[in-house]
């Protein structure tokens, strides 16, 4: 039996549940409203999508280091209260998609939900999680997902804020495999993961700060020393030393490290290096932390 447009759009008026999972249940039942209906009722879908636009404020961000130090993945579950993000079954739910996200190379968090689950390729990542929003009585979804592969001369490391709501991952090269291996090396990556936690900079260096952002800073920086009645001579001048000071406080290379402000991390990295035999370059980090973009 054909299905229409109309036929599809019935069932979601009826179920909430979404158009592709609406267009494949009636594929499945032949065109059968009624069995369409139980069918998504079965699976969970029709449950877990009338939730979908609940506050889903709480959960647990989730990761694990993996390949022996040179990958990492992070994982943010969402659900809608604390009650449910603390029950062992939620745990489960996302130890599930952790160990999925493991074994994925998905680039984001969309290609990440729509592969087969691991261990369940009959359904997708995303149909898994809306069974388990079933099971929960919750709204729960996947809000984001990171994974780093380092390579041979690179290191990954971890931290995990014991609440379960934040954690970062940080990838660095080094100059030979024997550098990246070093315990140092291992050492270093855990502290600048750490330190991340703490400071929430907005890119490694200069570099990865958008030119745009630049700008803005530079505008309003200006527009402060105008208001101050400052020479226009010298707003220029004066704008940029204080996007310079921006870029120190908001970057991590040049941030005092939060173990000993009397270094910076740029200073962190230079000296492990040197206990590593070699030199470090710190590429990139994620930082994710329940609730925030």
């Amino acid at each position: 039996m054909a299905i229409t447009a109309k036929d599809v759009a019935e069932l979601r008026q009826r179920t909430g549940a979404g158009m592709m999972d609406c267009k494949k249940a009636l594929e499945e039942k032949n065109g059968d409203m009624n069995a369409a209906i139980e069918y998504l009722r079965k699976k969970g879908i029709a449950k877990a999508e009338k939730r979908a636009d609940r506050s889903t404020s709480e959960g647990i961000v989730g990761g694990e280091v993996f390949n022996n130090g040179a990958s990492a993945a992070l994982i943010e579950v969402a659900c809608e209260t604390d009650f449910v993000a603390r029950n062992e079954d939620f745990g489960k739910i996302v130890t599930a998609l952790l160990a999925h996200r493991i074994q994925s190379t998905a680039a984001d968090t969309e290609a990440f939900l729509a592969e087969p689950m691991t261990g369940s390729p009959s359904e997708s990542v995303e149909e898994y999680v809306k069974a388990a929003a079933a099971k929960t009585g919750e709204a729960v979804n996947v809000k984001r997902t990171v994974r780093f592969d380092a390579g041979a001369n690179g290191q990954v490391g971890m931290y995990r804020h014991h609440n379960g709501k934040l954690s970062t991952i940080v990838q660095v090269t080094a100059s030979s495999p024997e550098v990246a291996n070093h315990e140092a090396t291992k050492d270093l990556v855990k502290y600048i993961a750490e330190h991340i936690a703490a400071t929430a900079p907005i890119a490694v260096d200069r570099r990865g700060v958008p030119a745009e952002k630049l700008e803005a800073e530079q505008r309003v920086a200006e527009g402060q020393a105008r208001e101050a009645g400052k020479p226009e001579a010298m707003i220029e001048k004066i704008a940029t030393g204080k996007v310079e000071a921006f870029l120190k406080d908001v970057t991590l290379m040049p941030q005092p490290w939060v173990r000993d402000a009397a270094i910076t991390i740029a200073q962190l990295v230079a000296d492990h290096g040197k206990k590593a035999g070699g030199e470090i370059t710190v590429d990139r980090f994620a930082r994710l932390q329940l609730g925030a973009e």
